[in-house]
């Protein structure tokens, strides 16, 4: 079947060229004369490295040769949670896996390579329009001998809500299949409960269960009883028993001070028998003091980025922390050299993301105060600019601070982070006060991720959830305390399979129907995406977030042995119908490629604004786009009844009745995009 991938890739170019892509309009450009990304070569064959070790002795054979090291093991995680922490997560395939031969070549004695899963999962397919299963073969082919990690949220999988057990287990078989060696685990709550079902999985597949221990607090302050060393050690103990081949502390904001570090791994090496892998973030600037104290206590392997792509929310200095270690007792048995030439490589393809740069220029001791997670903290100055924030970024973070202790003082990691975040610029959006928020005579439309945590969907955290505030979310609803899981039936897959071929006109292989699964609404935009522009991830970056310029030249492979050699001549003026042709060649052949010039369209009447001291307006409390109207005109309403719903950057916000009446007319339609303040549905 004809799949005319040039044409659609030609109508891609014209029109990012034409009209800019959404993720980069309005944001800096990278240097003019940015150096074009080369990895370097090796002359050599990749050598047999952790991947062959597993194959050969199995997980459990696997986790006693790391406990028999004296080296440090490193996990390179350049290729996932660095450009999650730094760029919000918007690297392409294209750079990534440009990346994966050389660094197989050059770094043989990598531990792993942690390149899937978290949040690249859906942002590959939702901003990048790309496939993330893709990804992981391309990454896979060209890195054959280290292993491969992914993040899974546990019972969440890759997304943001809980999944029947079978779905679960069938995207962990896949996964598996598709390349993944090593699956770190954790719960957002440290509710072992909720990973034992993917914990079994992995188990079952064959494959490395890293079940993590996510660290919140400071277990050397006596204020923070909570979350103290007998929580963390009874935790990992737990872990154990289920069955878990490595143990990984996740300090996903960067909290783990030295002392504190040194403490830890001391006190979990004298309770469980399991290597101890450490991760943590550079937020705070002196995560490489804690993961040198960790390693002088015996941890077992550690996370590091490569030095372009490392420090501040991502992780310490890779190149750094090998020569730290070089000649000691604990040599990673890295190449410097190598890494030095994989950086120079790093360092180019970051030049081209800009435009997602977050702007933090140093490290920061407000991490503990906010305690956000490296990961988060671009993604959320991303929201807040979209919400027109920017200028209120300390506040977001005191905020987040006030909503955290509001909720109890939990374990703040995705999807329990997000929530807090969703909460955190509600708050600064709409100036509300922590005393405001708590106030029972205070109507309140807490963002939906809040609703769903207080009924328990995310499980529980130790102590239970605050009663009061639990009871002024809910309102009337009951929580549930039981695993959310166990109350879902199973999924008929078989069925969802049929029923998103009809959707998507495409058979659905068990990959792609994993995506589906998980992100279905997301699926099937980028599906969409993929039938019109085609096969978009092949493009070189600049060419895909900024289109050409007249008398630009590129190539672009299909596959292997189809390249295509595509120049753009010129650009015509916009019509009367509003379009603009471009003039391409494609492989010297004369190509013309009409486009909708969007800036020449008429911009949206302005909307009316809702009067604050008026309870019979509603306004919107956030730009966004309104997600769905829950009632009509004429209908009688009582105080707090849900009126609609309005979704901004992944988060959703429930409006409700501030009291009882009558609707008298809706200003918007499901999908219409408004401003805050606007205008929505008018009471009698």
């Amino acid at each position: 079947k004809r799949r005319d991938r040039a044409t659609k890739l030609l109508r891609y170019i014209a029109d990012v060229t034409v009209n800019g892509h959404p993720e980069t309009r309005g944001k800096p450009m990278p240097p003019a004369h940015a150096r074009t990304p080369e990895a370097p070569r090796f002359a050599n064959e990749p050598m047999d490295g952790t991947k062959q070790l597993l194959d050969k002795l199995g997980p459990k054979g696997f986790a006693n040769w790391m406990l028999e090291q004296k080296r440090a093991l490193v996990t390179d995680t350049t290729m996932r949670d660095a450009h999650q922490s730094l760029l919000a997560t918007r690297m392409r395939s294209y750079d990534i896996v440009g990346a994966a031969r050389a660094t197989a070549l050059g770094l043989p004695q990598l531990f792993s390579l942690e390149c899937w899963g978290g949040a690249t999962f859906d942002v590959s397919m939702r901003f990048l329009s790309e496939g993330p299963w893709e990804r992981l073969t391309w990454i896979r082919e060209r890195a054959p001998n280290i292993l491969l990690q992914m993040l899974l949220r546990g019972a969440n999988g890759v997304g943001y809500t809980n999944y029947p057990d079978n779905v679960v287990k069938f995207f962990v078989r896949q996964a598996a299949e598709g390349g993944i060696d090593l699956f770190r685990i954790f719960d957002c709550l440290n509710w072992v409960e909720n990973m034992r079902v993917a914990i079994d999985a992995v188990c079952e597949a064959g494959k490395l269960a890293e079940g993590a221990i996510c660290y919140t607090g400071d277990i050397l302050d006596p204020n923070r009883a909570k979350y103290s060393l007998n929580y963390y050690v009874k935790l990992a103990k737990a872990l154990e028993a289920a069955g878990c081949h490595i143990l990984a502390i996740k300090d996903m904001a960067g909290l783990l001070k030295p002392a504190a570090a040194r403490a830890l791994i001391m006190a979990l090496k004298q309770e469980i028998g399991l290597p101890i892998h450490l991760h943590t973030h550079d937020t705070s600037g002196i995560s490489a003091a804690s993961v040198l104290a960790a390693v002088n206590a015996g941890v077992d392997a550690f996370d590091a980025a490569m030095d372009p792509m490392s420090g501040l929310t991502s992780q310490p200095c890779l190149g750094s922390m090998v020569e730290a270690l070089r000649h000691t007792e604990h040599d990673t048995g890295l190449d410097p050299e190598a890494i030095r030439r994989l950086s120079f490589y790093w360092e180019a393809v970051r030049s081209q993301y800009r435009a997602f740069e977050s702007d933090l220029q140093s490290g920061a001791s407000e991490v503990y105060l906010h305690e956000m997670p490296g990961g988060q903290f671009t993604n959320l100055r991303e929201q807040a600019r979209s919400l027109g924030l920017e200028t209120r970024w300390h506040e977001v973070a005191r905020a987040y601070r006030d909503a955290n202790d509001l909720f109890g003082d939990i374990v703040k990691v995705t999807p329990s982070s997000k929530v807090v975040g969703d909460m955190a610029l509600m708050m600064v959006s709409q100036n509300l006060t922590p005393e405001m928020v708590a106030d029972p005579a205070r109507e309140i439309s807490f963002p939906q991720s809040v609703v769903e945590m207080m009924h328990g969907d995310l499980g529980q955290p130790p102590g239970g959830w605050p009663e009061a505030i639990q009871k002024k979310v809910l309102r009337d609803r009951e929580p549930i305390t039981v695993r959310p899981g166990a109350l879902m039936e199973d999924a008929d897959i078989e069925a969802i399979r049929k029923k998103a071929e009809e959707i998507c006109g495409i058979e659905m292989h068990d990959r792609i129907l994993a995506s589906y699964l998980m992100y279905p609404e997301v699926f099937t935009n980028f599906n969409a995406m993929l039938r019109t522009y085609g096969p978009v991830s092949v493009l070189p970056t600049p060419v895909f977030f900024y289109g050409m310029k007249p008398g630009d030249e590129i190539s672009v492979t299909l596959q292997t042995g189809k390249t295509m050699i595509i120049s753009l001549q010129t650009l015509s003026e916009t019509d009367d119908d509003g379009n603009v042709s471009a003039f391409f060649e494609l492989n010297g052949q004369p190509r013309v490629i009409s486009v909708p010039n969007r800036s020449a369209t008429a911009a949206r009447p302005a909307r009316r604004k809702a009067d604050e001291a008026d309870e019979t307006q509603i306004g919107a409390p956030m730009p966004g786009a309104i997600a769905a109207i829950l009632v009509r005109e004429d209908q009688e309403v009582t105080q707090g009844e849900p009126l609609l719903s309005i979704e901004a950057m992944k988060m959703e916000a429930q409006i409700s009745a501030p009291r009882a009446g009558k609707v008298k007319s809706i200003l918007v339609r499901p999908g219409e995009q408004v401003d805050a303040k606007d205008l929505l549905i008018e009471l009698i």
